[in-house]
């Protein structure tokens, strides 16, 4: 049976700047054909499998699975759901819902930033997983400066509370900002980068992740904001 789609979903869900609002208004214009005959009706059905769809002359490709950037708010949960509070995927369109759209890895609810958000979950496992050490990098406030031994001590690895072992990881200074730093992991414990601070006797205030793997945070995106990632640049994730 075929696989039958709105126009306007399609378009928007594979072109992440056009909304179900601007399809309309170039259907309109006759700025957008199925299999060469302009398009009248931004609702007309479509099978994005077979039929050949073109936005202003150019062919827009279907996608198996849809990978979206987030900069992440705090206040957000990083869930499919969640009771008391709002989840990561309520800040997406309704033209980028989708069944079995989740949150590829984790950032805390008063952390800000870079949240990969798919449906492919062999890309998530290839990411996710211990084995393939993909970094994250995050820019970190803390309440107290930067001790002289906090360089030596994360790239040594540590032993942080509960006994949890931390694999060495990396720690830039931010040379006007003696109380600022970027940290880049390559594991993802629960709240690590607040406990191994905590460990040393100092406290988080600020923390934001910029980016997974080869690929950074969008720095136009406001909090909130998200973009539709091509599939060339969600695979500089991986290609570390």
């Amino acid at each position: 049976m075929a696989e039958l789609m709105r126009l306007d979903r399609f378009i928007s869900s594979q072109v992440g700047n056009l909304s179900r609002k601007d399809v309309k208004e170039l259907c309109k214009k006759n700025l957008i054909t199925v299999n060469g005959i302009p398009a009248k009706r931004s609702d007309d059905k479509v099978n994005p499998k077979l039929d050949i769809i073109s936005v202003k002359g150019n062919e827009i490709s279907y996608n198996k699975y849809i990978y979206i950037m987030l900069n992440k708010p705090q206040g957000y949960v990083c869930s499919t759901r969640d009771g008391l509070s709002p989840t990561v995927l309520s800040l997406l369109p309704k033209e980028l819902q989708r069944k079995g759209l989740f949150p590829a890895g984790r950032l805390d609810k008063d952390t800000e930033g870079f949240v990969l958000i798919t449906d492919d979950g062999e890309l998530s496992h290839k990411m996710l997983s211990p084995k393939n050490h993909v970094p994250k990098k995050y820019y970190v406030e803390l309440e107290k400066p930067i001790g002289n031994d906090y360089i030596k001590i994360f790239s040594s690895g540590m032993e942080i509370d509960n006994g949890d072992i931390c694999k060495p990881s990396e720690l830039i200074p931010i040379s006007n900002n003696p109380n600022s730093c970027y940290v880049i992991l390559h594991q993802g414990m629960y709240h690590q980068v607040k406990r191994m601070f905590e460990t040393l006797g100092n406290k988080v205030v600020f923390l934001k992740r910029i980016s997974i793997g080869g690929l950074s945070l969008d720095e136009n995106l406001a909090l909130g904001e998200w973009l539709v990632l091509l599939h060339k640049d969600v695979e500089r994730i991986l290609l570390i």
